[in-house]
């Protein structure tokens, strides 16, 4: 079970700022620099031949008019990947994307536990009148059923509308005031992540659309992600909008994310 990177480049369901369609390539750039080497901290050298596949991009029309074309062909890709015992690691795209990912993900991990890494809780029913907007993919995850359970960390922007909604659906969230965060990684069974980079305090990552103050330092991140018990499957990464980065610093970042996912999916097999 090979880790599978695959870019996702889809950014028309943000509501702010477009540019998160550009992250995959800057985030490769930043993964394969001589900045650094290849070994993650868990000492898993991933740059090793054979440890990952890199899938390249999906050509995606990343249009409003064809919102649903491109989500049937993200949940195309990722099934078909799945199907051949390779495990998907998107780099995004907008939060959007991982909602058909997950549609790709549940008829074949019926007990999914979804880790999410967000200064968001992106549980809207529906965002300036979008049910797939970047603000509502796990509340379309959530209703369809995709996972049994959802555990979000590092959240700090929860409003009424949103309590009430994880109420409903029994989402587990660990507010960014709550953390560490460790006794409630330890989960067992198969694990995906959706890491948000605007979890993150701006300091670390300022090319994000939605920056959100008082978010978790790069070495918080790691030591949260490093504490997930059970085996990861599958994770994206999302919400990097190059044209708010400053030095590449945030491409950098994500890169570190990237290395530190990998190494442990591939330290479990």
């Amino acid at each position: 079970m090979i880790p599978t990177v695959l870019g996702v480049p889809l950014d028309v369901n943000s509501s702010y700022l477009r540019g998160p369609a550009d992250a995959p390539a800057k985030i490769r750039e930043a993964f394969r620099s001589d900045a650094s080497n290849t070994w993650s901290e868990v000492g898993i050298d991933v740059g090793a031949a054979g440890a990952f596949v890199d899938a390249g991009d999906l050509k995606l029309n990343n249009s409003s008019q064809r919102v649903d074309q491109d989500f049937a062909e993200i949940e195309r890709a990722v099934g078909a990947l799945l199907e051949k015992d390779e495990r998907p690691v998107s780099l995004g795209g907008d939060h959007s994307v991982t909602y058909p990912i997950l549609k790709a993900f549940a008829p074949r991990y019926a007990k999914l536990t979804i880790v999410h890494f967000d200064a968001h809780p992106d549980l809207y029913d529906e965002f300036e009148g979008s049910r797939v907007s970047h603000a509502c993919p796990f509340a379309r995850i959530l209703e369809n059923r995709l996972a049994k359970r959802l555990v979000q960390i590092g959240i700090r922007t929860l409003n009424q509308h949103q309590r009430e909604q994880a109420k409903k659906f029994g989402v587990e969230i660990v507010q960014m005031s709550a953390l560490p965060a460790d006794d409630r990684l330890r989960i067992g069974g198969q694990v995906y992540i959706s890491f948000d980079l605007d979890v993150l305090d701006p300091a670390f990552a300022p090319g994000v659309s939605h920056p959100e103050p008082g978010g978790m330092t790069v070495r918080e991140a790691i030591g949260h992600l490093h504490a997930i018990e059970g085996t990861i499957v599958g994770a994206d990464i999302v919400e990097y909008n190059p044209a708010r980065d400053i030095s590449g610093m945030t491409a950098t970042v994500a890169a570190k994310i990237l290395k530190e996912i990998l190494g442990k999916m591939i330290a479990e097999h």
